[in-house]
């Protein structure tokens, strides 16, 4: 049974989101998943926000949140590797503490590996894929107590009576955020601006989610399968507008999972990005920079790019189609000379040690990089 809220029909529910420590404070940036989380659970309720990147004691905080008022559900964002311990320590300490909150995971890794998550006795319930429709429908049913919905919440993995449940998937959502994201719930967001080679004060943002291609090693091919959405043109105009104006920032670093995309698609957003005029850094494939049209490299200087993060991979053509990457090795030397022409530093990603051929393949990559 879920355990019923004692306020479930006086108050609208309480969500406290956590992003557990996974960088330094000078490194930190705007935990934007959570922020387009909260848009969606505030419609029919209330969250707030916890970032351990930037409050070190994350889990005395997290604690006290919970003795000052009553919350529906905890959720934990977790992303593979340096992540995971922190995520782990303050799941326990939440069991421990308030042994009736439900706890929740999502992201990457709850999504991957979604049976090692709910194996842990303090994980609850897994949000696979994206949660801005997933989890305020969970968050809804545990408001209610109502057992019989959960297994209607599409995207979620749960324990139930007989072991775990895997509910159907949930289709992916070209949805975004109808407002501003609620920067505010992070205390001065301007404490979020950086100082990194783009400017004073860089400010992080996505624009567009998802990736249409499929390679096998990365992890945003199974969380959003294949598909992508770009912004609306109003959107990205009315967030550049806030970021720029109203939190001051002077650079952006797009945290889209691959900018550039078709085209002809993205052509009225650099038009937009090249009015404010912010130096930039974006991921990037080769190909796609390598398919621009000279006046559409016209229009990327002018908006400022100033560094595309290009996933090069591997020297070895065998290696590159195995992982169904679409690209070439040639492709990538080629596209390095064309970023440089335009003013762009490449920054160019390689995986070594493969599983076969490991020494011969290393030496390789290496040579290839130099």
């Amino acid at each position: 049974m879920i355990p019923r809220h004692p306020d479930a029909m006086n108050h609208a529910p309480h969500t406290l989101l956590i992003n557990p420590t996974i960088t330094s404070r000078s490194s930190a940036r705007f935990p934007l998943s959570l922020l387009h989380l909260s848009t969606t659970l505030d419609r029919e309720g209330s969250s707030s926000i916890i970032d351990g990147n930037m409050d070190r004691d994350f889990i005395d905080r997290t604690l006290h949140a919970l003795d000052q008022r009553a919350h529906t559900a905890v959720g934990i964002s977790v992303m593979g590797g340096p992540q995971i311990e922190p995520a782990i320590a303050v799941s326990r300490a939440i069991r421990a503490h308030r042994p009736d909150t439900p706890i929740v995971w999502g992201g990457y890794f709850p999504t991957l590996y979604t049976d090692t998550a709910l194996s842990a006795p303090y994980v609850d319930y897994a949000i696979r894929g994206q949660g801005e429709d997933s989890f305020p429908e969970l968050i809804t049913a545990l408001h209610a107590g109502d057992t019989a919905k959960l297994g209607t919440v599409n995207g979620l993995s749960w324990k139930g009576e007989g072991g775990v449940v895997h509910n159907p998937s949930r289709p992916f959502s070209r949805n975004g955020p109808s407002v501003v994201l609620p920067y505010e719930k992070l205390g001065d967001p301007r404490r979020y601006l950086a100082r990194t080679f783009l400017g004073r004060r860089t400010v992080a943002h996505q624009a567009s989610v998802g990736c249409r291609f499929r390679c096998t090693f990365c992890g945003v091919a199974a969380m959003f399968g294949g598909a992508t959405a770009l912004p609306p043109l109003a959107r990205l105009e009315r967030d550049l507008k806030y970021l720029k104006h109203g939190l001051g920032a002077d650079s952006i670093q797009y945290f889209d999972h691959n900018f550039f995309d078709r085209e002809q698609d993205m052509i009225p957003l650099l038009e937009i990005m090249a009015r404010f005029e912010m130096p930039w850094w974006c991921y990037a494939r080769a190909d796609a920079l390598l398919n621009l049209s000279e006046s559409t490299w016209k229009l990327v200087r002018k908006s400022r790019l100033r560094m595309a993060y290009i996933g090069a991979e591997s020297a070895s053509p065998a290696m590159l189609k195995e992982i169904r990457k679409g690209t070439r090795p040639d492709q990538t030397l080629e596209v390095a000379e064309l970023c440089r022409r335009h003013g762009v530093i490449p920054e160019l990603s390689f995986m070594v040690a493969p599983p076969e051929n490991t020494e011969e393949e290393t030496e390789h990559t290496f040579e290839f990089i130099r």
